[in-house]
């Protein structure tokens, strides 16, 4: 059964949905216009020193819709110059369509080719002569429409000329139509709009003839009315004379001379006057304008004329009936008729120079003002005598059809008073003092802001014609006063030479100076400068060292000099100042014990095997002493004025902060800022090189402390200081024994000893350009390990393929191989250190430890002991009792020493050979550090494909010395600054955690390193291993090379299974094929192309025959 559902009636009716839709789509269109309106204001309105998103100013916004209309029309304006007028015109074209209901089914189909007609626009107006008043450097259909226009230009075969005129043709035409088409006009509306035109056109045509032959009409109609008057006026008149001389002649009989000349007077007076009268005098009147109408002009009777005007046509069709009463437009003579004849100007008008001002020579403009003059010429009065021109007088800007100028060239203001800016480094050479933080908290000199010197810029009244501006030259061949505005501050003026102060008390050697100790300031006195220290003490030959002497080092050449007593201290007052505390007096020393490193006179002889029963580590005086180093030391107030300068420089760039502290070292000085809150560190960070500019030093380095809030900014002292060898060797931090592979990296910006200990590295990879200080910094490293262990405690293996920086110490008994100076052999020598890691730790897990150190202190244990390693085995199961079967090994406990792998240039190696070394590389990364066995690799080319990802995941510690760009700085150490450093050993430290430190290296001669080796070679002749060089056996290559994943020659286990199942299955099926065997095996192409190369060697199957088949050449089984 079926149950019938009753529908629900709709709430409402149709009509009122229709009626509802109606609405909606008007108000929806009543929306869309005010969108286009607003569109329209914003963009009519924009100005482009709005603050926008590509622009930042405190100028108020001028925009009618506020900031977000100036936000939007400056990219719209950058994009598409004129061309975003379209969309506002979309927007009113569409509203009123869905207001008045025409052809809103069509919107969707439309708008879509809006975008285009828009981009088309941006074309067509990129053709438009710019202007001088357009603001932007590119045209008016933006960075896009030049762009395409540009491009459409090139790719026309015609000359420039022609192809924009072509162009803007076809773009116009293009343009009109596409904007029909995207409004939603169709052909039916097109044509009715057409239709509409032409009518009205031919409208208001027949009006104006209609309007002008009416006028006439009437004018006409009065003249033959005068007329036909003036004839019956003279008809009355000729008949009545005819009368009275007939009347005459009848009343009198004979004729008198009185009375018969009298009527003859009367009839000559009484004589109608002729047809045409004489003209009148004529007037000084000139001809009236012309109206441009196609029609031949009627004649126009003035209203003083009209009387005197007679023509023989009126004559003779008199008109016999009433003359109409002019209308309004009857009285067109009358309404035209002026009270003075006016001079018409022709083709000259006299110019008056209080309204002129001669335009830019843009031909489009003169067009244009010249259509509105001559317009204004039909119907302005007539022209006043021209007044004298007076230069004095400011042009006004009445009629002017120029444009007012964009830029006014103003006068320069007077320049105010300039701050001089000091040099970063003192003047005078101040006396050697030591100093390790100076926190700036002393009241600071206060520094005037700086005011901009340049031209001002004002609104000035145009220039008068006269003085026309000549044309635009270079700003280079400008004048511009340079030395007016610019006056040094008054407290900028020659410090007086300060009193001489006694000798202060002779510092202690370098391998006692005490640790550095904050004090308050003490009256000090002044001590003298050096020339008069010279001159009183008698020292008359105070020389400076020759800097960066040896073209391979970037250190310093020392001069044979007098030893000089050590310099008093500066007079220092008021800011506190971190010093280092003085030395205490020789009586209150306390004994301090002689450090290994510092062992000069008797070192202690150290025993290792009877072939080094002498052995004794290098002493420190092969070095060369720091006494004759020259120490360039700031004085407080120098820095005090320095971190002043700079931070009015940052102030001038919208930097706001504080140097609160200043840490002068010996070769750059950093001053940390404090900044304001809510600014950026890489905004700072970003304005390095404008800081180095303006605080005239050759480089500046900004970057933030880790684990303070403060900002450093590193800036170059004047006169670098040397940094010694032998004074990082007797510092504390060397010689207390905690680093077991020390490495003496140099001096940080305080001026502190920096070792870092190689064994925690675990690896260090060292990058520089040619000259930067790389191989020093590797021959500093080298003697930070000979001046540590003995050869039992370290071994090296040195690879220099450039045969020049290393092979100075072949022959040192640390030495495992003579120095590897041949690509080819550095493989082998590489695979001989992965072989000897997996020989290391096979021993260690004999042993049971987890390092070498662990194992050393079993091998000390047991030698102590005199007894040998066991190690109990299994050797097997019994076959009786089926019991496990033990076997106790023994080997002899040998101590393994670190072994130190060093390559100098690792590009060279990578181009023979990259894929083994850096199989090898990455190798002894991952798993040499519990081994003892470390590397430390330099390269002169940090570029991605010798520093692989590989590798730098592997090597978490890296020296970058200085590059060239900033990508080589990012690849080596992850980010900027490598390129700001200053060269000659100066150095960025990345120890792991990406914690980057700035260092200066210290500098080695090379008589230095000879006096070393040679040392060291006296003790005999090196223990060599046999294998480095020349390779190890076939078997234990080929274990280094499956270790490696270098094995490509032969079979593994697992394809020789292969290779019997490849075979077993074509012996089967009698078919042979790569992609057979592929697909049979599962494997992939590469192999199973392998396997048939094989079995065609081995005679299984024959060679591949025209068609590429094979034959199967064993029998079947």
């Amino acid at each position: 059964m079926a149950y019938q559902v009753r529908g629900r009636d709709p709430l409402f009716d149709s009509n009122m949905q229709a009626a509802i839709e109606k609405r909606g789509k008007e108000l929806a269109g009543l929306a869309l216009v005010v969108l286009g309106l607003m569109a329209a204001a914003m963009i009519g309105s924009y100005t482009p020193d709005d603050p926008s998103w590509l622009s930042a100013t405190d100028a108020p916004v001028k925009n009618w819709l506020g900031r977000l209309g100036a936000s939007i029309s400056a990219p719209l304006y950058m994009i598409v110059g004129l061309g975003s007028w379209g969309l506002a015109v979309v927007l009113v074209a569409w509203g009123l369509r869905f207001a008045l209901h025409q052809g809103e089914d069509r919107a969707l189909s439309r708008v879509v080719f809006a975008p285009i007609w828009i981009a088309l626009a941006s074309v067509y107006a990129a053709g438009i002569a710019v202007g001088p008043t357009w603001p932007h450097s590119f045209g008016m259909g933006g960075l896009f429409g030049d762009m395409m226009m540009g491009s459409a230009l090139g790719l026309l075969p015609f000359g420039a000329g022609f192809g924009l005129k072509l162009l803007m043709v076809v773009l116009g035409l293009g343009l009109l139509a596409l904007g029909a088409f995207v409004t939603g006009f169709t052909r039916a509306e097109l044509g009715n709009i057409a239709r509409f035109l032409l009518v009205g056109l031919v409208m208001v045509y027949a009006t104006l003839l209609n309007l002008l032959g009416r006028g006439a009409g009437n004018a006409l109609s009065a003249a033959q009315g005068l007329q036909a008057a003036h004839s019956e006026r003279r008809a009355r008149r000729a008949e009545e004379a005819a009368e009275a001389a007939a009347w005459a002649a009848s009343q009198q009989g004979a004729v008198m001379p009185e009375a018969v000349q009298a009527p003859v007077t009367r009839v000559h007076r009484a004589a109608p006057p002729p047809a045409v009268p004489p003209a009148p005098q004529p007037r000084l009147r000139h001809p009236e304008p012309e109206l441009d109408l196609d029609v031949e002009p009627m004649g126009l009777l003035d209203e003083d004329d009209a009387p005197q005007v007679w023509t023989p046509q009126l004559q003779a069709q008199p008109q016999a009936h009433h003359v109409k009463k002019p209308g309004l437009l009857g009285l067109v003579p009358a309404l035209i008729k002026r009270a003075d004849p006016m001079p018409e100007p022709e083709l000259y008008a006299p110019h008056n120079f209080e309204d002129y001002v001669d335009p830019p020579g843009e031909d489009r403009i003169r067009a244009k003002i010249a259509d509105v003059v001559k317009a204004r010429r039909r119907v302005q009065p007539a022209f006043a005598a021209a007044p004298a021109y007076d230069p004095t007088k400011p042009l006004t800007k009445g009629r002017g059809r120029g444009p007012d100028p964009l830029i006014y060239r103003a006068a320069p203001a007077a320049a105010g008073p300039m701050r001089a800016e000091p040099p970063v480094t003192a003047a005078q050479a101040q006396p050697a003092q030591r100093r390790t933080e100076p926190p700036l908290t002393a009241a600071r000199a206060a520094v005037p802001p700086v005011a901009p010197v340049g031209p001002a810029r004002r609104d000035l009244p145009p220039a008068p014609e006269a003085l026309r501006p000549e044309p635009q030259q270079d700003w280079a061949q400008q004048h511009w006063p340079e030395e007016d505005g610019f006056a040094p501050e008054a407290g900028w003026l020659p410090e007086p030479d300060l009193p001489p102060a006694p000798p202060a008390a002779p510092v202690q050697s370098y391998a006692a100076a005490p640790s550095p100790v904050l004090e308050r300031p003490r009256a000090v006195p002044p001590a003298p400068v050096e020339e008069d220290l010279a001159e009183e003490e008698g020292y008359d030959d105070l020389r400076d060292f020759d800097d960066y002497g040896d073209e391979d080092s970037y250190g310093y050449r020392e001069e044979e000099e007098d030893d000089l007593p050590p310099l008093p201290r500066a007079a220092e007052s008021e800011p506190v100042i971190a010093r280092r505390a003085p030395p205490p007096p020789p009586e209150a020393m306390p004994p301090q014990p002689p450090r290994p490193a510092a062992r000069q006179e008797a070192p202690a002889p150290r025993s290792f095997d009877a072939r080094q029963v002498e052995y004794e580590l290098p002493p420190l005086h092969l070095l060369a002493s720091p006494e004759h180093i020259e120490r360039h030391i700031l004085s407080d107030d120098a820095l005090e004025e320095n971190a002043r300068m700079l931070e009015s420089v940052l102030e001038d760039y919208g930097v706001k902060g504080e140097i609160v502290s200043v840490r002068p070292g010996p070769v750059v000085t950093m001053y940390e800022l404090e900044p304001a809150p809510g600014l950026k560190a890489s905004r700072v960070i970003g304005l390095a090189d404008d800081i180095a500019r303006s605080m005239s030093a050759l480089s500046a380095r900004v970057s933030t402390v880790p684990g303070r809030s403060v900002i450093g900014i590193e800036l170059p002292n004047e006169k670098r200081e040397m940094v010694s060898f032998r004074e990082i060797l007797s510092s504390r931090d060397y010689s207390d024994g905690t680093h077991k592979l020390p490495l003496a990296l140099g001096k940080d910006i305080g001026g502190d000893p920096m070792v870092a200990n190689l064994a925690k590295m675990p690896h260090l990879l060292i990058a520089g350009t040619t000259g930067s200080g790389k191989s020093v910094a590797i021959n500093t490293m080298i003697l930070s390990l000979l001046y540590k262990l003995t050869p039992d405690d370290l071994r090296l293996v040195m690879i220099d393929p450039k045969m020049l920086e290393l092979s100075v110490y072949d022959g040192i008994p640390h030495l495992l191989s003579p120095v590897v100076t041949d690509p080819k052999k550095a493989v082998v020598a590489l695979k001989w250190v992965v072989g000897e890691m997996e020989d290391r730790y096979r021993k260690m897990s004999k042993m049971g430890v987890r390092n070498i150190d662990g194992y050393n202190g079993r091998v000390a244990e047991a030698l102590k002991k005199g007894e040998m390693f066991k190690r109990t085995v299994q050797t097997g199961f019994d076959d009786e009792t089926g019991e496990p079967v033990f076997e106790t090994e023994e080997f002899e406990p040998k101590k393994m020493p670190y072994i130190v792998v060093i390559v100098d240039e690792m590009a060279d190696l990578m181009m023979v050979a990259g894929k083994e070394i850096e199989a090898c590389i990455q190798r002894l990364a991952q798993m040499a550090r519990a081994s003892g066995i470390h590397l430390i690799m330099a390269t002169q080319r940090p570029s991605v494909d010798v520093i692989t990802g590989t590798i730098k995941a592997n090597f978490p510690t890296r020296i970058s010395f200085q590059v060239t760009s900033k990508i080589d700085s990012r690849t080596i150490l992850g980010e900027m600054g490598a390129e700001q450093l200053l060269g000659m050993g100066d150095m960025l430290y990345m120890a792991g955690g990406a914690r980057i430190t700035r260092c200066h290296g210290p500098f080695v001669s090379d008589e230095e390193v000879e006096e070393v080796v040679n040392h060291l070679k006296a003790y005999g002749p090196p223990e060599y291993v046999g294998g480095v060089v020349q390779g190890p056996d076939d078997d234990k290559a080929d274990d280094i090379d499956a270790v490696l994943g270098l094995n490509t020659g032969g079979n593994t286990d697992g394809e020789d299974a292969l290779y019997d199942q490849a075979v077993a299955i074509v012996i089967k099926d009698r078919k042979c094929s790569t992609s057979y065997i592929q697909r049979k095996l599962g494997i992939g192409y590469n192999k199973a192309a392998r396997l048939v190369e094989q079995m065609e060697d081995e005679g299984v199957v024959s060679a591949a025959n025209h068609v590429g088949k094979r034959e199967i050449l064993v029998p079947e089984q």
